[in-house]
């Protein structure tokens, strides 16, 4: 008795793809200036779909339509400069964001917000805050897509909010 649950960590990302090039965040982290997908953590009493266009618009200051979801992915990243050992259950949907909200300030850490070729993603791997980042990518430029009607919340989820 005493011992604690396992449980992974979920997040929710975006794959925005736009002419020919794929919207991304600078952000800083305990190992320094990392590339990832509008990405975040799962709020109680949010639907994956809420908290993925919450993510997005907190992190790029522009509103994200979810279109498709691009795969669910299961990862585990240990952080060197922390020393953490974290599963991520990851849910990235594919879509488009609409133009930036004037005086919206983005959310820290990030630092900018850039566009990249698939070229550019594939290049700057290094760079990525996860092996996620790349594989959602790719995922989603090999046509992967699922309809959203594949997720159901239970209005149980609701009641999660404060």
């Amino acid at each position: 008795m005493g011992e604690e649950r396992w449980k992974p960590s979920v997040t929710v990302a975006a794959v925005v793809h736009r002419a020919g090039h794929y919207l991304l965040v600078e952000e800083m982290t305990s190992d320094g200036l990392k590339l990832n997908n509008p990405a975040g953590h799962l709020d109680p009493g949010e639907s994956l779909l809420a908290g993925a266009c919450r993510e997005t618009l907190e992190e790029t200051a522009c509103p994200f339509v979810p279109e498709a979801l691009v795969g669910v992915y299961l990862a585990r990243l240990h952080r060197a400069q922390s020393n953490e050992d974290i599963t991520y259950l990851r849910f990235a949907f594919c879509g488009d964001v609409g133009d930036r909200i004037a005086g919206q300030a983005l959310d820290h850490p990030v630092v900018r917000t850039l566009w990249m070729s698939l070229a550019e993603v594939r290049a700057s791997v290094d760079r990525h805050r996860s092996p996620l980042v790349l594989q959602s990518i790719e995922d989603h430029h090999a046509g992967k897509r699922f309809p959203l009607a594949l997720l159901s919340t239970h209005p149980s989820v609701g009641l999660l909010q404060k």
